[in-house]
């Protein structure tokens, strides 16, 4: 059995209205991960843009290349990461171990003010 586009489409609106609807209560649960990540992450911006794009996807030297963080500071902030328990799989390709929206920093920032 094919799925349509339009089906396929339909289960990703709802699968992300549910993730929207579940976000206070992830958020309460991964408390103590998050406040770590920030932690680690600070205020740099390339810090930040870096720990956006640790979903498994993109191994280091391309999370450099999108970035411009030095290649040090990458590879501490993913051993601190793994120490942490914040990151799953292989360290070379970093993936988070809690989810996190792309304003997620921003919102922190605020929060501190």
């Amino acid at each position: 059995m094919s799925e349509s586009p339009e089906l396929v489409n339909a289960v990703l609106e709802i699968r992300d209205l549910i993730r929207l609807i579940a976000q206070p209560q992830i958020a309460t649960r991964d408390q103590k991960l998050r406040e770590e990540l920030i932690r680690i992450v600070g205020r740099s911006a390339s810090k930040t843009k870096a720990a956006l794009l640790m979903n498994g996807a993109h191994n280091q030297a391309a999370i450099r290349a999108q970035t411009g963080i030095n290649q040090g500071h990458l590879s501490t902030m993913v051993k601190e990461l793994g120490k942490s328990k914040l990151l799953t799989g292989d360290p070379k390709q970093p993936k988070l171990a809690i989810s996190i929206h792309s304003d997620f920093f921003e919102k922190a920032k605020e929060r501190e003010r």
